[in-house]
């Protein structure tokens, strides 16, 4: 039981510790052995029936980096100064019957061929008819894009626990962003968008205020 405890007490305390970080010190870099535990954290989030529909992009080149500052009005401080810069990017299409999904499904997952038949079907039902998935490409997108938040959440908070510091981003032009990245290759003839940002290293300064956020009785209800 103290052994709970004290584990409670680790990860509220790396939640208190955890802040949007506007700027790093650029000095400090995370070693790859401790990038490599937030990524695989990343890796082995949950994501709606299992399909991963995501990418880390890590971003170190400085000229890259500094284009996509061009067009991110959130990272201007970020960008320059962080040990490591992530683009979390989503499947486009992460359809029940697509390419990917169906090579996902039996060559990783390695689902047999006669349990896939219903899994197609199950899945197809939850995607048109329980999500609406299939009304636009947009709504498909949004939520393969929401998987990566999960990921993204984890990914900070895992940083916090071992002292890193983070800051999620969503302030960039998201067709410039496009744009750039897709000149780079990086977006896989269309096949991933980009979803969100984040930027990990060791913070300049400490933050000057104490974390605030709403009490726990105005966001919580409880229903019996």
């Amino acid at each position: 039981m103290i052994a709970v405890q004290e584990k409670k007490k680790e990860i509220i305390e790396a939640f208190q510790f955890r802040h949007a970080t506007k700027a790093f010190d650029p000095t400090k870099k995370i070693s790859e052995e401790d990038f490599q535990f937030i990524l695989e954290t990343g890796r082995l989030s949950p994501s709606s029936v299992g399909y991963e529909p995501w990418k880390f992009l890590v971003v170190q080149n400085q000229e890259l980096r500094e284009k996509i500052r061009a067009v991110s009005f959130g990272a201007q401080g970020q960008l320059p100064t962080a040990s490591h810069f992530v683009i979390l990017l989503a499947r486009k299409n992460a359809r029940y019957d697509s390419a990917y999904v169906q090579q996902l499904l039996r060559d990783v997952k390695e689902i047999p061929e006669e349990t896939l038949a219903q899994m197609n079907e199950a899945y197809r039902s939850f995607q048109e008819n329980d999500l609406n998935l299939f009304e636009s490409e947009r709504a498909l997108f949004d939520w393969a894009s929401k998987q990566t938040y999960i990921a993204l959440g984890n990914m900070m908070t895992s940083a916090a626990q071992i002292g890193i510091d983070s800051c999620p981003i969503e302030g960039f032009n998201l067709e410039n962003v496009t744009k750039i990245l897709e000149n780079e290759g990086l977006l896989e003839d269309g096949a991933f968008g980009v979803s969100v940002m984040a930027a990990f290293g060791y913070r300049a300064q400490e933050p000057n205020r104490a974390k605030i956020r709403q009490s726990a009785e105005s966001v919580t209800k409880w229903i019996y």
